[in-house]
């Protein structure tokens, strides 16, 4: 129970990004925890002011962030009066689960063993063959 609990705190305290790339309308890759390589299409800057590029980019890059829960209440300093009831209730619970163990009562103590003096199986003459 204890490792599942640490699990759900992990992954609800962890914020991840989804990175996609999409050329024109088509999604090409998605990568997570990294930015997505893409297909090779991407146009290039120009090297110098004068050239000027006049086709518009057909490629695009969108994140998506998962951003985890920031504020985890490490101490209590108020506790409510369910809370209260609750707590009680359950160390209540668990003390009487172990009460009355220590005596290990055997029914079988007050009965005194048959005295078998003779054999019943040849007096009925009935043989397990």
């Amino acid at each position: 129970m204890s490792f599942i609990m640490a699990i759900v705190v992990l992954f609800s305290t962890m914020s991840f990004a989804v990175s996609m790339h999409y050329c024109g309308d088509n999604l090409v890759e998605t990568a997570m925890f990294h930015k997505a390589k893409g297909c090779g299409m991407e146009m290039e800057k120009p090297s110098t002011e004068d050239c000027k590029v006049i086709k518009k980019n057909c490629c695009s890059d969108k994140q998506f962030m998962v951003d985890g829960q920031d504020e985890l209440q490490l101490q209590v300093d108020v506790i409510s009066f369910e809370q209260q009831v609750f707590l009680a209730s359950y160390i209540y619970s668990y003390i009487n689960l172990f009460e009355g163990l220590e005596n290990n009562v055997s029914s079988y103590g007050e009965y005194e063993p048959l005295l078998a003096n003779r054999q019943i199986f040849k007096l009925d003459e009935t043989y397990l063959i």
